[in-house]
């Protein structure tokens, strides 16, 4: 028999400590330990395949609470399966231990786990659904407040103002000035119309 621990965090910057001590205190030697940090949608992650991969019958793998599994109720209950069932590998939960299969082998222990699970399996998700919609509602209030997402813009050089008076004289072409501002023409035209307004200029765009 060999005992495995598996870990999940949502991403990078989440702490696995916690997980990796209780897994230290239950004798775990590190090459047993598998690690994924990746949302518990779903169980698409590469260090859970290869755990299992290894589960073999007799096998006895700890995590420490049923949300580190996965977040996704349908799932939860299938990979429990897989492991419990056609792999015959035991789970220990270990903040849950009505959810132990070493201990719940009669009829009664089954029926309690399997209840327990359901709940558990239920709790995850909706945590899940919940962290979502509060992102998406914290996503929405911030752009509200003109807090704006994804890659900074690419500011104006220094000497932009001087660019576009060449440009507005035909001095210089429309690709000459989008490689001296080293811009897209979207942003250049956005930083023209932003210059534009600041400086009160209302002059007709040249193309």
């Amino acid at each position: 028999m060999k005992v495995y621990g598996y870990i999940r965090v949502s991403s990078t910057d989440q702490n696995e400590d916690r997980q990796r001590i209780a897994l230290d205190a239950k004798g775990v030697s590190i090459q047993n330990i598998f690690m994924d940090k990746q949302s518990g949608k779903d169980f698409e992650r590469p260090q859970y395949k290869r755990l299992m991969k290894r589960l073999r019958a007799g096998d006895l793998l700890y995590i420490l609470s049923i949300d580190r599994l996965g977040r996704n109720y349908k799932e939860i209950q299938e990979q429990w399966r897989i492991i419990t069932k056609d792999k015959g590998a035991d789970i220990c939960v270990m903040d849950m231990p009505l959810l132990d299969t070493r201990t719940a082998k009669d009829l009664m222990g089954t029926f309690i786990a399997d209840l327990v699970l359901q709940i558990l399996s239920f709790v995850a998700e909706n945590e899940r659904v919940n962290i979502k919609k509060r992102q998406e509602q914290g996503i929405a209030a911030a752009k509200a407040r003109g807090v704006r997402f994804g890659r900074p813009e690419k500011p104006a050089p220094h000497d932009f103002p001087e660019i576009v008076r060449r440009w507005e004289r035909k001095e210089l072409s429309r690709s000459e000035v989008l490689q001296l501002c080293r811009m897209s023409d979207a942003t250049f035209y956005r930083r023209l119309r932003e210059y534009r307004l600041l400086t009160g200029h209302n002059r007709k765009k040249l193309s």
